[in-house]
């Protein structure tokens, strides 16, 4: 760290914003659970859209618009800050429980999904930004692992709640009354409350002559993409597991009630996959101590089974319990996955480094919705859930065999050496 700053990391030092920061990752994650458990079926059985591919659109355009941004959102709260970004991400989500209300096709439910995606890349790129900041390297596992777990507890409890009252009265509008609610007060507390936090990363600088800082922002979109074996080896592997979180927002909904299962029993078996995330804050923690690797190729693996038993089984009891297998995977490679490139990169480009990571990993949400639609539309429900299984295993062999360990203290990897020509002092991620 500079010596000519006073700046100090550490979650127990800034508890306070590192709390709202939290409550503001949950906030995002109720947003898009709102629709987890009751967009599809609206579609299907208020809107009368009979293509499951079709269906499946609303994803699509989620998915590649929040990878997009998710690309800049990281070089912009670099330029900007986090806050000016954070606002303007809640700024984005406002119309969104009026078109959900109100849209008289299934297309206007689309165009709510761009903003839904840009709501999710801009407020869940700062959040897990502004943890790291003030958090530190010393605790960099944990602070994912928080920001993870209580972003996917909001959307375990989003989905719960929202199939819930949909249950008890209709699709709509209420479900989305609730949702209106949780972005309003999100909006507020970023507007009010949140202070910057890019200082800390700065602050850890400590040389910013060194080979490996300041990269251009299109060097380090080259690196963490296929410029070293071990960043290349997480972002495949993010884009893969998003399938899993595809399928459990599609397939799974349509899958369940097409077998009986009442809308709010279908909120809870999907409300439970996404509640075993909050086990990230213990993954998040573990990685800090054993690494990061051991629990990303447990997790694809175990993810990968859950998916394939789910279609193996029937009964009720047994879906919950196969939803759980599989979010105990996600909860295992999710954070840790995300902390390698953090643990890759020089802070003066981390944020950069990071959206690039996640702009590979939520396309998973567009590519995936393309293939599990199409799976649905043209062979059986069933068979996107063994199309994801099978690429959830050979995404996590490419990880076993060539992820490197990048913990800070430990780890066995080393960045590859600069492009030709490429200096320090260029444009900077952060």
């Amino acid at each position: 760290m500079s010596m000519t700053t006073e700046l100090k990391q550490g979650i127990r030092e800034h508890k306070g914003q590192f709390s709202l920061h939290v409550l503001l990752v949950f906030a995002t994650g109720l947003t898009i659970g709102s629709e987890r458990a009751v967009v599809p079926v609206l579609g299907r059985d208020v809107l009368g859209v009979e293509s499951l591919f079709v269906i499946g659109s609303f994803v699509v355009s989620f998915g590649f618009v929040k990878a997009l941004l998710n690309l800049y959102a990281g070089k912009w709260g670099g330029e900007y800050g986090r806050k000016p970004v954070l606002v303007l991400g809640w700024a984005t989500a406002l119309p969104l429980p009026i078109i959900l209300i109100f849209a008289p096709s299934w297309g206007w439910i689309s165009i709510g999904n761009v903003l839904l995606g840009i709501n999710q890349a801009l407020t869940w790129s700062m959040a897990i930004n502004a943890k790291i900041d003030l958090a530190g390297p010393d605790q960099r596992g944990l602070a994912v692992g928080i920001d993870e777990a209580f972003g996917y507890a909001g959307v375990a409890a989003g989905a719960w709640i929202t199939g819930l009252i949909a249950g008890q009265f209709s699709l709509r509008p209420e479900p989305f009354y609730f949702l209106a609610v949780v972005v309003l007060l999100a909006f507020l507390i970023s507007i009010f409350l949140i202070e910057e936090t890019v200082q800390y990363a700065r602050a850890e600088i400590d040389d910013e002559s060194h080979h490996d800082a300041n990269l251009p922002f299109v060097e380090v979109l080259q690196r963490a993409t296929y410029g070293d074996r071990t960043l290349f080896a997480a972002a495949q592997a993010g884009h893969i597991e998003k399938f899993v979180d595809t399928l459990f927002w599609l397939a799974v909904p349509l899958y369940l009630t097409s077998e009986g299962v009442a809308i709010g029993a279908v909120g809870l078996v999907v409300g439970i996959h996404s509640a075993m995330y909050f086990l990230q804050i213990a993954t998040g923690g573990l990685a800090d101590r054993i690494g990061r690797r051991p629990p990303v190729i447990a997790g694809m693996f175990l993810a990968g089974g859950g998916v394939l038993g789910m279609v193996l089984v029937e009964g009720y009891f047994m879906w919950a319990i196969l939803s759980a297998a599989s979010g105990l995977g996600m909860a295992l490679l999710y954070p840790n996955l995300m902390t390698v490139p953090s643990d890759a990169a020089h802070p003066t480009w981390r944020a950069t480094g990071m959206g690039v990571y996640r702009m590979w990993r939520d396309s998973g949400y567009g590519v995936g919705a393309i293939l599990i639609g199409l799976s649905m539309e043209f062979v059986t429900v069933e068979a996107a859930f063994y199309m994801t299984a099978i690429l959830m295993f050979l995404s996590g062999a490419v990880v076993y065999v060539w992820m490197e360990e990048t913990h800070p203290d430990f780890g066995t990897h080393e960045p590859p050496a600069p492009a030709t020509g490429s200096a320090p002092g260029t444009a900077s991620g952060d």
